[in-house]
């Protein structure tokens, strides 16, 4: 009864928006938009059978083009791709023991998840954290596969973790683990540049990406050319990109730029467009809630509050994102005792009234508890599967402007693709054509200073100092930060369209799963399945 009430009532709300073809979700998710605290993979399922009930007659539609199929051998092929799609390729699992230097041994349980291979390599994150567990994986596998489509990145999705507590082992521990964690994805065929490529995630950085590249070179790999492009997010000198420590960050704050500069987006959630006088409150101050921070407040945002695990800040002035980064850093991952910050308890900084919410902490932090009580205007998920489904359609009722995570945390695995190919080229972007760049504007400015000259004005032509910048430093991490703004800008447009297509309002999660739905059902289409 209970269940049945609540499908009612999620149904008013505009949640459940069966198509007029009936499909149904299936029977063990339809308790999860009424359940508290579901699992993670579940919750990642549902939320994509919920786009399939918007999406399904369009893609009954599209096959419309293959005239020789009838209508049910049509909808058998559509009801084929979808199953496969929605379902999880792989995953591996193994144990494997470690000698403490106490002496003690213990069992590491590690994981890898390969969730789709409609593309290959899969690509997605490494995670080091006592709680991951199998499930976690699958969800933030499938998660990637959502998020790498959605994205227009021609990528399976993947993730890996190993359910350890970094902070309770030393380097040399941490290395070994790594070192044999590649050794046994290796042996089972589940790294390689052209198999599954995996990347930093949480407590895990350009460091263990050495590691891991080294040891994939120095076994499997050491006869392959492109080796290096086994992994990515690794430091500069060993084949990584400029850009790619805050890519992520600066991924969530190009989404919030892009829909804060549309007028007919604002106007759906009564926010002036634009980001003057506008608000902020972080909760996760790492590595993508830190950057965010920056670049708003680098575009006039003022940053209220910063909630972190050890601490959570509060300041009615403004915190300075920068400095809080910077003193992070110098303080062991700490934000405690920041000069002119008052600590006050989480609620008091995650219910208060701003414009902007970046949660870039860890999945299911807002409950439908939580949802009810914050008081913002627009809400840029930078973790991953941070909503409920249960809170997701009070955020909608309520009139606040989701920016999902497989859209807004997107920036990573985009200029992770670009230290892939950058890894496959064998040379870094722009070395090969500066000089190019700088001597053919220079040769265009002596040109037009020359017509003038010609028609008897007398005009010197220089370039205005930005130009200048642009055609002397046309850097590395200039031609990556280009790159991501096109990219970006290109899926959020997507999205946007998705959603006006479907009349979907401010349920811009529903949008991007259909963006990456659709995308993987024509690559599916056009390639054949093996059912």
């Amino acid at each position: 009864m209970l269940l049945n009430a609540c499908k009612k009532a999620f149904r008013a709300g505009g949640v459940f928006r069966m198509s007029v073809r009936g499909y149904e979700i299936p029977e063990y998710l339809q308790s999860i938009p009424c359940d508290d605290n579901p699992s993670f993979y579940r919750m990642v399922e549902y939320f994509y059978h919920h786009a399939v009930t918007v999406c399904e007659p369009a893609l009954e539609d599209y096959l419309k083009r293959h005239t020789h199929l009838s209508d049910r051998k049509r909808k058998q092929r559509v009801a084929g791709i979808l199953r496969v799609m929605g379902s999880c390729n792989s995953t591996l699992q193994f144990e494997f023991p470690l000698q403490r230097k106490n002496g003690e041994y213990e069992v590491v349980r590690a994981y890898r998840s390969q969730h789709s291979v409609h593309r290959l390599p899969c690509k997605g994150g490494i995670r080091y954290a006592p709680g991951v567990d199998i499930e976690e994986v699958k969800a933030l596998a499938a998660l990637m596969t959502y998020k790498n489509a959605c994205s227009n990145i021609p990528f399976g999705g993947a993730k890996g973790g190993v359910a350890i507590d970094p902070k309770q082992y030393s380097v040399a521990e941490l290395q070994r683990i790594t070192r044999r964690y590649t050794l046994e994805l290796a042996k089972k065929n589940y790294i390689g540049a052209g198999i599954d490529v995996p990347a930093p995630d949480v407590n895990t950085s350009g460091r263990e990406m050495s590691w891991i590249v080294d040891t994939y070179i120095k076994t499997l790999g050491f006869n392959d050319l492109n080796a290096a492009a086994c992994v990515t997010g690794k430091p500069i000198n060993g084949g990584g990109v400029h850009g790619r420590v805050e890519a992520t960050g600066r991924g969530v704050f190009i989404a919030i730029d892009i829909f804060i500069h549309d007028p007919q987006w604002m106007k759906l959630i009564n926010l002036e467009p634009g980001f003057k006088n506008k608000t902020c409150v972080i909760e996760g101050f790492g590595n993508v809630g830190s950057y965010a921070g920056v670049y708003l407040q680098e575009r006039g945002v003022k940053i209220l509050g910063v909630v972190e695990y050890d601490c959570t800040l509060k300041n009615p002035d403004g915190i300075n994102a920068k400095d809080l980064l910077d003193y992070k850093a110098k303080n062991k991952g700490s934000v405690k005792g920041f000069p002119g910050a008052r600590e006050v308890g989480k609620d008091d900084v995650m219910y208060e009234q701003v414009d902007i919410l970046v949660v870039a902490a860890v999945e299911k932090t807002i409950t439908p508890a939580v949802a009810a009580k914050l008081n913002c205007k627009i809400i840029a998920e930078g973790a991953n599967g941070p909503t409920l489904p249960s809170a997701d359609v009070v955020l909608q009722q309520r009139g606040i402007l989701v920016l999902p995570d497989l859209l807004a945390n997107a920036g990573g695995v985009t200029v992770s693709y670009f230290e892939f190919l950058k890894n496959l080229n064998h040379v870094s972007f722009g070395k090969l054509n500066i000089k190019f760049w700088r001597d053919t504007n220079v040769a265009l400015l002596d040109s037009v200073e020359r017509s003038l000259k010609e028609a008897k004005i007398d005009a010197k032509i220089g370039p205005t100092p930005f130009f200048a910048d642009m055609m002397s430093e046309a850097s590395e991490l200039n031609i990556v930060t280009a790159g991501l703004e096109f990219s970006m800008g290109n899926a959020c447009r997507n999205v946007m369209r998705s959603a006006q297509t479907h009349s979907l309002g401010l349920d811009l999660r529903t949008a991007a799963y259909i963006t990456a739905i659709e995308k993987i059902f024509v690559t599916y289409d056009e390639h054949g399945l093996a059912l």
